[in-house]
């Protein structure tokens, strides 16, 4: 070895796998809805309104609503591991496209924080779709 030369410590970079990004990405996501509504407690005067029974999602039926609408993502972080490639690339188009809508709507809020939040999940969700999109192909074997 030349003595002049430096020795440049190269480190493995690996291969993920789509699916696994997919995966990431939706529970990446699923914090932010989170941590967003955690925020949201720090606002004065929810909690009263909460043990009062005023808050915004107070009934029954906007809590269910509010429910199906956080177990879709949920569910897509185990399907985006689980479901065959056929079924699984549509599914994170769809459902990523919706929820970047879910996610926009955020803009109607005007709390700082909670704006923030709806254009990072946006990104989110816009990458899985981008993800997905450009699903590695596999030539069939004949």
């Amino acid at each position: 070895m030349e003595p002049h030369k430096k020795s440049v410590k190269l480190f493995m970079d690996t291969k993920i796998d789509v699916k696994l990004k997919l995966a990431v990405l939706w529970a990446s996501m699923m914090s932010c809805y989170a941590f967003g509504d955690i925020l949201s407690f720090y606002k004065p005067g929810i909690v009263e309104e909460i043990i009062a029974g005023d808050a915004p999602l107070g009934s029954q039926e906007s809590l269910l609503a509010a429910a199906v609408m956080m177990v879709i993502p949920i569910s897509m972080i185990f399907l985006s591991v689980v479901l065959p490639a056929k079924a699984n690339r549509p599914a994170n188009i769809v459902v990523g496209i919706a929820y970047t809508g879910v996610n926009l709507a955020a803009f109607m809020e005007t709390d700082a924080y909670y704006v923030f939040f709806g254009v990072v999940e946006a990104v989110i969700t816009l990458l899985i779709v981008w993800h997905a999109w450009k699903w590695p192909e596999q030539k069939a074997v004949s």
